[in-house]
């Protein structure tokens, strides 16, 4: 099949751009490091690139984007912006014409946003109708620093309701869309996994990067607490929150998070993370490029079981990290400590949700459900004790790493697959002690440690941790294993 031919082609040489037809079979295909060397090599242009996926997004959506998504759906989509982000495609393209290589790397590369982030112009709704629609002034730090950089936003994609929840039930999961695609950030896993974009933006409070990552074959970066900064982003806990990329690849995922990490956020709870430096974007050489490197397996806990394909997945992963030549130790059990995470998360949750109180009928109903439990997280004594025992337990995981010479933990991202779609909103259902879908991410939220998180199979992926500003070796262990043993899962068609 030919590349996708667009009325918008015929403009470019008024616009001094030269545009060599590309030979590939469909633009929208491509990651956000092929897509940017396709580009400087005039290849493709950014209008030609954003219009396939807007092409892409029109014949695997399932429909125009909708606030509750039907069950033959994707839907991963809150609002598009086509007229926008075509313009925002020519204005890279005159920008890659004019300064060639010396262009920013992602300049000209469509991107999704997620439905917390602000875009100037635009509404910003946390996929509720709590929010007014009305258009916000500027964008997010973020945002605003990747659009310097050229980067074309496509349009806002759906999170589970104010991202308090793991499933995003308004969304299909493109392999399996009787099951769920993940949350929070399941609009942004979906759209990349459906190959709508190369790039998406998401945040992770207990898991919302990492889980829908899991369920739908997807790469994310979970940067240290601090290192990406939180202006401009609908909250759901500030000392939780952690902004961070989405992509098919690692190595994608790293080009997004150089560029996010140059606006870091000051967190008065963590000290400032170690510089971040340059990350790896490529696999390193030889045949044995984890040799010297000690990771800490994990293994099942008391009370959080381990799904049969999630047990065949660790062992993949752990042939992989041997076959590669690392060293391989056992890690502690380190259960969550639950009473602390739900005094931190709806403490602060009912710090921003108590303002909507008169709203409190537009909730969905799980979210009104949690609403309510959070209102009653009002002591401060306890607030501070949670949080003084958070920092003490990152210090120890700290001290652990170091005391044992582990450069990393390796785990699943998920001890559970994909659960069905559609019960995530119904009362009941709102999360809390116990809950699957978080039991192994959150703790990493709580200790605002850094984990790159990559699939083993279209719904088993697998974590790794690393200490508190480790993001680069985090990073490089990813791209070794992904790109020289476990590749990347087959997308749906």
């Amino acid at each position: 099949m030919t590349a996708p031919r667009h009325a918008g082609h015929a403009g470019h040489a008024d616009l001094g751009v030269h545009t060599v037809h590309t030979d590939l079979a469909d633009p929208a295909d491509l990651g956000v490091l092929e897509a940017a060397a396709a580009l400087r090599a005039r290849r493709i242009s950014s209008l030609e690139l954003t219009d396939a996926c807007l092409a892409r997004v029109g014949s695997r959506n399932g429909g125009p984007p909708s606030f509750d998504g039907e069950p033959g759906a994707v839907n991963a989509w809150v609002r598009l912006y086509p007229d926008e982000a075509r313009a925002e495609a020519r204005a890279a393209d005159r920008r890659l014409a004019a300064q060639g290589d010396d262009a920013p790397l992602l300049c000209g590369i469509p991107l999704a946003v997620k439905d917390l982030y602000s875009v100037a112009g635009r509404p910003v709704t946390a996929s509720s109708r709590v929010l007014d629609d009305d258009p916000v002034p500027a964008d997010a730090a973020v945002v605003a620093r990747l659009r310097a950089d050229g980067m074309v936003v496509l349009g806002h994609t759906h999170t589970h309701e104010f991202a308090a929840g793991g499933t995003t039930d308004q969304v299909g999961n493109p392999f399996d869309l009787s099951l769920a695609a993940g949350g929070s950030s399941g609009g942004s896993a979906a759209a990349l996994a459906a190959r709508m974009v190369p790039a998406a933006l998401g945040t992770d409070t207990c898991g919302s990067l990492r889980v829908p990552s899991a369920c739908c074959g997807t790469s994310t970066i979970k940067p240290t607490h601090g290192r990406v900064s939180l202006d401009g982003i609908v909250p759901l806990a500030p000392t939780l929150d952690h902004p961070g990329p989405m992509a098919r690849s690692v190595a994608d995922a790293a080009a997004l998070l150089s560029v996010m990490a140059t606006v870091p956020e000051t967190s008065c709870l963590m000290p400032p993370p170690a510089p971040l430096g340059p990350l790896a974007l490529r696999p390193s050489a030889g045949d044995r490029p984890l040799e010297g490197r000690t990771v800490a397996l994990g293994e099942p806990q008391p009370g959080v079981p381990w799904d049969a394909a999630v047990v065949a997945g660790m062992e993949t992963a752990r042939r992989a990290v041997v076959a590669l030549g690392a060293r391989v130790v056992a890690a502690p059990s380190w259960p969550l400590e639950w009473e602390h995470l739900n005094a931190v998360l709806l403490t602060e949750m009912w710090s921003y949700h108590s303002r909507f109180a008169p709203r409190r009928d537009r909730y969905r109903p799980a979210i009104a459900e949690l609403v309510d439990a959070a209102a009653a997280f009002d002591d401060g004594a306890a607030y501070f004790s949670a949080q003084l025992a958070r920092c003490r337990a990152a210090g120890a995981y700290d001290a652990w790493f170091a005391a044992n010479d582990v450069d990393l933990l390796c785990e699943p991202t998920l001890a559970v697959l994909p659960p069905p779609r559609g019960e995530g909103y119904a009362r009941g259902h709102a999360g809390g002690v116990g809950d699957p879908l978080i039991a192994l991410s959150a703790r990493w939220d709580m200790t605002g440690m850094p984990v790159v998180s990559l699939p083993v199979a279209w719904n088993v992926g697998v974590s790794l941790v690393a200490p508190r500003g480790g993001e680069a070796i985090a990073v490089q262990t990813g791209i070794d294993l992904q790109e020289r043993a476990l590749g990347l899962p087959a997308w749906p068609e």
